[in-house]
């Protein structure tokens, strides 16, 4: 008698299901039989992915809201300009630079012996990079490294003219 390759599985989630195991070894059969009875069904298992991907994508897009309040509020405050580029990475640029400036003050004037005069000087640098595409490209930068930065951004940075975004 062959051991047998359809097996009849109570999963997890209390649906009962008949899985054709015959593409696994005679020996590794039961064994995995016990693991998918540990499991939810396909059907709930895919349930819950799609529900879990749309809780994702919402809350992602309630984190991007937040974040961009955020940025306005503190572009509003410190009297920050818009910026320029293509009307789908302005968001990011703003939520980029937001991150980057506050990363810079905290490393720079709180956690440091900067003083708020040499951040003020600072501060009007960053205001001249209109480019959003720069400031998403500094996305992972150590905000103690912001004044390098600064340095290194050239004219296309800083206005209209000739824009790589």
């Amino acid at each position: 008698m062959a051991v047998r390759t359809r097996w009849t599985i109570t999963h997890d989630c209390g649906h009962e299901a008949v899985h054709d195991l015959a593409h696994r070894p005679a020996d590794r059969r039961a064994g995995f039989a016990r693991w998918l009875a540990a499991r939810d069904c396909t059907d709930c298992w895919k349930a819950a992915r799609e529900a879990d991907t749309l809780s994702k994508e919402q809350w992602l897009a309630a984190k991007r809201a937040e974040e961009r309040q955020a940025a306005d509020e503190w572009a509003s405050r410190f009297h920050m300009p818009a910026l320029e580029g293509p009307q789908n990475i302005l968001d990011w640029g703003e939520r980029c630079r937001h991150r980057l400036m506050v990363a810079a003050h905290t490393a720079l004037v709180v956690e440091s012996t900067g003083d708020e005069g040499e951040w003020a000087a600072l501060e009007e640098r960053a205001r001249a990079i209109a480019r959003a595409g720069w400031w998403i490209d500094q996305r992972e930068a150590e905000g103690c490294d912001l004044p390098e930065l600064l340095d290194a951004a050239d004219d296309s940075d800083r206005g209209t003219e000739n824009p790589h975004w």
